[in-house]
């Protein structure tokens, strides 16, 4: 079931359009990402879905809710149930970790339950740091209180505005965690917006790839892996370096056959030698998926080719841009 529905979105800051013809789907309960270099308008998008950009024409539709028309008060309460955490934590510093966190609820005039803070507090590993003061944290337990805060209206969406490209390594990966279990545990539907694509392989499911207020490619991680156009290659930094001599065959492994010896077994199969010059093995979200270049004598092409067919990998000639992925 998708929580959210964007159809023929088209957003312009004066004659500039930034977002062009944009059309997606987010399930419920997912973790999704919009992936891109800066400028891509990935954030321009993801302030859309809590009406805090306008749109000039197209459709948000949230939980059933047309966002665009929605009056003031309709609107109010919507973003009550959106969630968002920024790069910049946007602590108060007068205010120490508890009365961040209660914030929220406290604007929307809403009473506070201590016991469900608390529980906030232990779920991103801050109980004992109620009473401090955001000046005696440090950067991942500043960005913790502002996801404690974010969580505090129990949102059914959480918004995340590149909120971990302002920490070091270390602490990236324990916030990535952090937001994996709350999806796990809470059952909110992420959408985070990231130019890091070790964020996307950790944490994403589904992600929208855009560049310049477009969406490129969208869908599946491991079918944007396994199929990527040239510019969706060039961000994942797929460098290749290939012999211009043979035939170059780019071969493809998805989950089902990616710890499969297919490269070895059809050595043996075929009876023929072959080189293997440049390849790939990432995890994606805890799933396995390769990608292998191997060089071959042209006279070879049909056995090789027909052979991968059989072991059911996706695979494209390199050298010649006329051939299609055969899937």
């Amino acid at each position: 079931m998708d929580l959210i529905t964007i159809k023929n979105l088209h957003k312009s800051f004066g004659t500039t359009e930034v977002l062009k013809d944009i059309n997606l789907n987010i399930k419920k309960g997912s973790i999704f990402g919009l992936v891109g270099h800066s400028g891509a308008g990935k954030s321009t998008l993801l302030r859309t879905f809590n009406g805090l950009e306008s749109i000039n024409s197209g459709s948000i539709n949230i939980d059933g809710l047309e966002v665009s028309k929605l009056s003031p008060n309709v609107l109010r309460t919507l973003r009550q149930r959106i969630g968002m955490i920024f790069q910049h934590f946007s602590l108060l510093h007068r205010k120490n970790v508890w009365e961040n966190i209660i914030l929220p609820l406290q604007c929307a005039n809403i009473k506070v339950d201590n016991k469900k803070i608390k529980n906030l507090l232990e779920l991103v590993g801050l109980e004992d740091k109620a009473n401090s003061y955001p000046n005696a944290l440090s950067g991942g337990q500043k960005q913790r209180v502002a996801i404690a805060r974010a969580l505090a209206m129990q949102p059914m969406l959480l918004l995340s505005d590149e909120a971990t490209s302002a920490l070091d390594p270390n602490i990236t990966g324990a916030i990535l965690e952090l937001l994996k279990n709350i999806n796990k545990e809470l059952g909110v539907t992420i959408v985070l917006v990231t130019h890091e694509m070790e964020v996307v392989k950790t944490l994403c499911g589904e992600a929208a790839f855009m560049q310049q207020g477009e969406v490129l490619k969208s869908g599946a991680i491991e079918d944007l892996f396994l199929s990527p156009d040239p510019k969706m290659r060039e961000f994942l930094g797929e460098n290749e370096i290939l012999p211009k001599n043979g035939l170059n065959i780019r071969i493809y492994f998805p989950k089902c056959i990616a710890q499969n010896p297919i490269i070895t077994q059809m050595a043996r199969v075929l009876d023929m030698d072959f080189n293997i010059v440049w390849g790939n093995l990432e995890s994606f979200n805890g799933v396995a998926l390769g990608v292998l270049v191997i060089n071959i004598a042209q006279s070879h092409k049909e056995r090789v080719c027909n052979y991968l067919d059989a072991q059911g990998a996706i695979w494209e000639i390199v050298a010649q841009k006329s051939e299609k992925p055969n899937e």
